[in-house]
Formats: structure tokens, sequence, C-alpha cells
């Protein structure tokens, strides 16, 4: 059973170590391992004799003392059994020092602290961890928290009762933490800041063990039988009263060792304890609470074995997710970047394809908004009856025209089908757009280039020039298709049309009143019927130029060009484009050293489980 306790030991000392020591409290993470090994936490109010107690535990005299808020971070104390002769302590921190002077080891968690805190008397939830071997102790491990308190002192921040309330709470309400609450017995224990805390965590009391301290001190005809007796504050478990030493033994450097006999001998010799003697003292408290340890330990062992299977399986699939370290040699850094860029690609094209979203917005432009900027044109505004008077006149020059004047009708005509080049135009940057939004989306959708920022912006420069070039080609050819209706005007349409021997007009009238309203109606109507056929015809032909020069092309040729670059790249070129996100490096250099953590832990608790 003993071996379960060093296990959690060795296993608490690696969680802390990484710095997976129950911070992480991002929605979703993966949870810790410490959080799931079963603890003792040591909680109370300032003054409650907090220190004292787990001085008497171990039999020394190591903690810090003083006005205010001397605990500032978590102290997870480990205590190991030994045959030997000696006594020594460890700190996590310092692994190569072992200290046989504990005036040192107060000091060090003093100096240690004031390192991550700072002088201005913070706290912090990063813990210290220390070590302490001895032939006068139980294996044990306890978590000394930050005494709770009502008033900040000076120095302090205003928040400062509020965060070592949040603190202290955020290790007592795990499930798999034990309370050891300290109050003092010469005060209400309704107004203890321990049982108040362990009472809202947990109501029923399953995990909690009470400890009543400073029974000496109480006022002349009063005791704490009740207490002690759960009459007067009932726990699932005996309450357990220690007296310790007073502030007269601590000044003169009363022994460790002769106070536990002092204890011992005050209850044994006090009436109203006496009977209580046997379950009284801080050396018992130890050895229920290493026995009680123990016990749980046991209990946890098949879901603590579980949670590390599943957390080994979830930080597998994280690993897998975010990509392994890049290769060292030119080749497989080529090869890296290749295939990162055809798996953006083809993302790409299924975006296109209709596989995933977006390519949809094409068919709109196509459908809806072109031929509702075609409409907009309103070309019988272009064709009003002083506009068509104008053009007609002034194509007779200084000579009228004899039969028709065909000149001004192909001015109409011309004016009319040039405005179309404003829509045509405007459906090409369109597509554009949205094939610069779909290269976005598909860059944020490959998960391989948030691991390598530079290639990210490297490609995503590429891609767009590569658009740039399509977009330019799309608006010469699409231009050009309206350009050619202005070259060529259809023949076969006038030919039908049928003849009216007054079309002419009557030459004997002034220039500007040649032609009757009636003929120019007609003529305003005959170029707008053969005005609309064109712009028919362009609604169908200029999408399949657009597709044609922009979305096809983007599909079969979208990175050539970054291709032939990519192939005259030297290593060092290489590496720079494939220059991880070093938050990226950092998490998978994490999430690497976790795995290792749970892997050894597996392996441990397996040994220690077949042992059994």
């Amino acid at each position: 059973m003993e071996n379960l306790i060093q296990l959690v030991n060795k296993i608490q000392r690696a969680c802390t170590a990484l710095g997976d020591h129950g911070e992480d409290g991002k929605e979703g993470a993966i949870p810790t391992l410490w959080d799931a090994l079963p603890s003792i936490a040591v909680v109370g109010g300032q003054s409650s004799g907090k220190s004292s107690v787990l001085e008497s535990i171990v039999g020394k005299d190591f903690l810090p003392r003083g006005s205010g808020i001397v605990t500032r971070r978590p102290l997870v104390l480990q205590l190991h059994k030994i045959d030997e002769q000696r006594e020594y302590a460890e700190f996590m921190h310092l692994p190569r020092k072992r200290f046989t002077d504990f005036a040192a080891v107060r000091q060090e968690i003093a100096d240690e602290t004031d390192r991550e805190t700072g002088r201005s008397k913070g706290i912090s939830s990063v813990p210290i961890h220390l070590s302490i071997y001895s032939p006068h102790v139980v294996n044990l491990t306890l978590v000394d928290l930050p005494g709770l308190t009502k008033v900040a002192v000076e120095g302090q921040p205003d928040s400062i009762v509020q965060d070592i309330e949040n603190m202290v709470r955020a290790f007592i309400e795990k499930p798999n933490c034990i309370i050891l609450a300290i109050s003092p017995a010469n005060q209400d224990l309704a107004t203890s800041d321990a049982i108040k805390i362990s009472r809202e965590v947990d109501p029923k009391g399953d995990r909690t063990f009470g400890v009543l301290t400073k029974i000496d001190l109480m006022d002349k005809g009063t005791d704490a039988v009740d207490i002690l007796e759960g009459k007067a504050y009932k726990l699932n478990f005996p309450w357990i009263g220690v007296v310790n030493r007073s502030q007269a033994d601590i000044n003169k450097n009363v022994d460790m060792i002769a106070a536990r006999r002092r204890e011992q001998e005050y209850f044994e010799s006090t009436p109203e304890y006496r009977h209580l003697a046997g379950r009284m003292g801080s050396v018992h408290l130890g050895k229920v609470l290493s026995k009680h340890l123990e016990t749980v330990i046991k209990s946890r062992i098949p879901g603590l074995q579980s949670m590390i299977s599943k957390t080994i399986m979830d930080l597998e699939t994280e690993l897998n997710r975010i990509g392994k370290p890049i290769a060292a040699d030119t080749g497989g850094k080529l090869y890296t970047v290749m295939e990162i860029c055809r798996s953006f690609d083809q993302i790409f094209k299924d975006h296109l394809d209709g596989i995933r979203p977006g390519g949809d917005k094409i068919y709109l432009v196509f459908d809806n908004q072109f031929p509702a900027a075609l409409k907009r044109l309103h070309f019988d505004k272009h064709l009003s009856m002083d506009t068509v008077r104008k053009l007609i006149t002034e194509a007779d020059g200084y000579q009228p025209h004899l039969i028709a004047p065909e000149q001004g009708y192909r001015r109409l005509i011309e004016s009319c089908i040039v405005s179309i080049r404003g829509p045509a135009e405007a459906a090409v940057d369109m597509v554009h757009g949205i094939l610069k939004d779909l290269i976005k989306t598909s860059m944020s959708e490959t998960l391989e280039l948030k691991q390598y920022p530079t290639l990210k912006v490297e490609l995503g420069a590429a891609a767009n020039e590569s658009l740039e070039r399509m977009r330019e080609e799309s608006k010469r050819a699409t231009l050009q298709l309206v350009d050619m209706e202005c070259a060529y005007l259809t023949v076969d349409f006038f030919r039908k049309l049928p003849q009216d021997a007054e079309k002419g007009g009557n030459p004997t009238h002034s220039l500007f009143d040649r032609y009757s309203d009636a003929y120019l109606r007609r003529i305003a109507t005959t170029v707008l019927s053969y005005v609309n056929m064109v712009c028919a015809s362009l609604r169908n032909t200029i999408p399949k130029s657009v597709v044609y020069c922009q979305v096809r092309e983007a599909k079969r040729s979208l990175l050539d060009h970054f291709f032939t670059e990519l192939g005259k790249k030297d290593g060092r070129q290489l590496s720079a484009l494939l220059n991880e996100d070093p938050a990226v490096m950092q998490h998978r250099t994490s999430l690497a050293k976790r795995l290792e953590l749970y892997r050894n832990a597996q392996a441990e608790i397996e040994v220690v489980v077949w042992d059994k």
C-alpha cells in the first residue's frame, strides 16, 4: 500500500515539473493528471494554527512565520518515511541540493515565493514542491494553501481576500481532494473560515477531516469535548484535537519531538480529554491521514487508469492534428511544402465544385446580379427622342441621306452596347472577389498552414497574384465580346425589317426638323430591339468567358507559377517558408512532454497494481 503513496508523490512531482498542476481552466482543455490524483489540502484562516499543525506532523520547524499572509503559494509537502536515522529536505526546483538545516528550508520557501510573486505580497497558484525524508514521519502528501483572510494588509491589492478564497476553492472543490479543515478551539466554530468553505464544497462532509487547535488556550471553565465527540458539528470522520507549541516554545526553539510528547501528556492528564487521548494529537493525525490517503488512492486506481488511457489518446490525436516537426533535408522540406499546397488546392477546388460551400455564389452572380445590372442600364432612356434626333441628324453631315440614316443607326446601337461594358467588368470583379474569399477560407481550413505562418503568407500572395492575372485576362476577353458586338452588327436583323417609303424624311425641312417624330420613334424601337437581342446574347456569353478565364483557370493552374518558383528554392529558403509559429512549436513540445508523463504514469501504475 505504501507504494501507492510513493507512486502518487512521484507523479505529482512530475506534474509540477511540467507545469501540469491543475491550472488549465480553458473550456475543452485536456484534463490535468494533477487533478485526477488524490491529495490532502490544508485549509484554515490566518492565526488558526495551520502552520503549527503541519510542523507537528513533520516534527520540524520549517515554515515561514510572520504577520499577515505568509503562505502566498501552495506548498506541496511530501513526507517520506525512511529507515536511516537522518533527516533532510529537497525542493523540486533545486534537484541537486539537500537541506539538513530546516531554518534554510524556511528561508528557501520565502525566497522561492518571492521569485514567483515578487515582493508585492501577491499570491500565485504555482506550487512549491518540498519533500522531507525522516524516520519520524509517515508517508503522506499535504498541500498547504494560503490562509483565508478578511482584510488585505498594506502592499496587497484589495482583491487579495477574494483571490485567496478562489484559489483555495479551486483546490478543495475537486472530488479527489481530501480537506483538512483547521479551526481554533478558542473561537466560535460557527465563524471558522475553514469549516465555512469546507461546508460549501463538501456539504455532506464526505471529504472533510476536522482538526481543532489551541485547545489548551480555551477560557477556564470551557472545553471542546462536544466538538471532538462530534456533537457540536458532526463530520463523517472523527474530529482530532492538537496542542501546538506556544509562541514562547517557538521563541525558545523547543524540540518538536519533545513538543509531541508534551502534547500527548496534555490529553492524557486533562480530565475532560482523557477518554479521547488515544485519538488526539498530531502523531495520530498523521497516521489517520496517511491511512485514509492510501485507501482513497487504492479506490481511485481504476478510474485513474481509465483517465490516463483516454488522455493519452487525446494527446496523440492533438499531436497528429498539429503535425510533426519539419524534415531536416531539402527534399523532405520541399515535399512537405508541396503536400501542404496540394491540400490547400484540393480544398479550394472542393469549394468550387460544391463539395464545400461557397462556389454557389459564382452562379448567383450570373443568375442574379449580372442580369440585374443589365436591367438597370435602361436602354430606352438612351433612346429618348432628343438623343435619337441628335444622332440621326448629325449622321447626315452636310448632305442628308436619301434612303436611310445608316450611320445614325450604328451610333445609336454602339452608344447602347458600350454601356454593357460596366456590368461586364463588374461581373468579372465580383467573381474575382468570390475567388479571393474562397482562397482565404481554404487557407483557414488547411490545418497544416496554421503550423507555418510564413508559408501561409507566401502561398496566399501567390494564389492572389494568379487570380489577379486571371482577372485581367477575363476582363480583356469579356470586354472584347462587347466590343465585337459594337464592331459588327447582325445584318439579317435589319433585312427582315419592313421597308417604309417615308423613312427618308423630307429633305426640304431644316436640319433639325428633317425626320418626323413617328419615324424617329420607329428608329428608337428598332434600335432597342436590336440592343435587347445583343444583350440577351451577352448575358449568356459573358458568364462563359468569365468561367473559362477565371474559374476554370483557377481550378486548373492556380499554383502553377508558385510551384515553378518553389522548385528554384534552396534548403535555406525552404526552411524560411517552414518557419513554424513559435506558439505551435511550444504547444507540440508541451504535448509531447505531457504524453511522456502520462505514458510513464500508466506504466508505473500498472507495475504497482500488479505487485499488490
